[in-house]
């Protein structure tokens, strides 16, 4: 680079800190849902990696996959452009290496986000709705065990707004009858039982980098594995079901009995996907996963006194999730569950607080199988999930993200207060 690009850089680089020096001095007394939390070092990775033309998948992309891996717990990991796409890959190399066959059934909750059922579906497999747990808005053990058939392959927990799933008893269930266990970690990147962290529990699982979740690459996702033949049929899989690029150096040419001598770099051996996540993206995850574990701390320090708060002064309209002991929650959003007392309903309650400038959403798809695109769909409801429908009617959440303040969340509970006549 000429000392004129260098001068350029440097005076760039200088404003990046100057900007964000600047960036979180403005206060607001709403509260967004979500916010990425970055500064002068993700911008600069960008800007490095832009000028040195590092655009597609390449060494920041292994570089991310080995920091984030080792940091919860996993020997490989698999960077992918979604969440979305980590469960599709992670469910179809599951699906090939043990040979499941169409309709084999993978267990999920019925409460959580729309695709952790459509990649199920869309590989031919069907999923098995359970209904969750009050306390916790995960699987329910106890329904869980009522759903297992012989066509029962796979069990798929979601750890709910960075609330770890019960594994230990997932796990033990898994075990005794032979039943692959892939945890969906989209919404809980650091979050742990007894200091182990999720994600390295079961056979495989997944992660989401989306802009608004504990740690953002803007959009990307991650599958992470302690299975070296999952691990490499994974990464066929994320490009286009290219042969193990792995052995690439040591044998260049691929030959069968009707292509010879051919580049193995255009040898497809399965049907795959293109799924891929840039170096950009990767460069800015490789900085975010330095920061997981404190931001982390300061979403749990935010829902704590949150939670406090709620049931000081809104103890007669809402329930909030239960604490357990030796359970980390990531705390991806704060959820509060109206009682069936209270006179006032989930849309009138997220109107009001949305006028007052305070982000809501409602619990992600409410109850999957009730949902206008998955109703006619293959799949299979055990029971009447009353918990995931009385969820889908009564539950919403805010943001505790780390740039939420105290006199915002004192501000939030005053005005629901006076609101809701408490």
């Amino acid at each position: 680079m000429s000392k004129t690009r260098s001068k350029i850089v440097s005076d760039i680089n200088k404003n990046l800190n100057k900007y964000y020096k600047d960036y979180n001095k403005n206060f607001n007394y709403g509260i967004t849902l979500s916010e990425p939390s970055y500064d002068e070092k993700e911008a600069k990775a960008i800007l490095k990696n832009f000028l040195n033309g590092n655009i597609s998948q390449g060494k920041n992309v292994k570089l991310f996959e080995k920091n984030f891996s080792k940091n919860i717990g996993c020997k490989y990991g698999i960077a992918t452009n979604s969440g979305s796409s980590a469960n599709l890959l992670a469910l179809t190399a599951l699906k090939n290496i043990y040979k499941l066959k169409n309709d084999d059934e993978v267990i999920i909750p019925a409460s959580t986000f729309a695709t952790v059922a459509m990649p199920i579906i869309q590989i031919g497999l069907k999923p098995v709705y359970v209904d969750i747990d009050l306390e916790t808005l995960n699987l329910s053990i106890k329904e869980l065990k009522k759903a297992i058939t012989k066509r029962t392959k796979v069990i798929m927990p979601v750890h709910t707004l960075g609330m770890p799933a019960d594994m230990k008893a997932i796990i033990k269930i898994a075990k005794n009858k032979k039943i692959l266990v892939f945890e969906d970690c989209c919404e809980a990147h650091g979050a742990s039982i007894d200091k182990k962290k999720v994600g390295s529990f079961g056979i495989i699982s997944a992660f989401s980098f989306f802009v608004a979740h504990n740690i953002t690459t803007g959009e990307g996702g991650m599958i992470l594995t302690n299975n070296r033949k999952i691990y490499d049929e994974c990464l066929s899989l994320r490009e286009f079901g290219r042969i193990n690029q792995n052995k690439l150096h040591s044998k260049r040419y691929y030959s069968d009995k009707k292509i010879k001598n051919y580049d193995k770099r255009y040898v497809f051996t399965k049907i795959g996907y293109n799924v891929r996540m840039t170096d950009l993206q990767a460069s800015v995850g490789v900085i975010q996963t330095k920061k997981m574990d404190k931001l982390n701390k300061l979403r749990a320090f935010n829902a704590k006194f949150l939670d406090n708060l709620i049931k000081k002064n809104l103890n007669k309209s809402f329930i909030t999730t239960k604490y357990i002991k030796n359970y980390f929650n990531s705390r991806y959003t704060f959820p509060l569950i109206i009682k069936k007392n209270c006179k006032y309903s989930r849309k009138s309650i997220c109107n009001f607080l949305e006028k007052n400038k305070i982000q809501t959403r409602p619990m992600m798809g409410g109850c999957l199988p009730d949902q206008p695109g998955l109703r006619f769909e293959k799949g299979r409801s055990v029971g009447k999930l009353k918990i995931s429908r009385y969820i889908k009617d009564n539950c919403f959440f805010v943001g505790v993200h780390p740039l939420v303040r105290k006199e915002q969340m004192i501000r939030m509970v005053k005005l629901l207060k006076k609101f809701l006549n408490e």
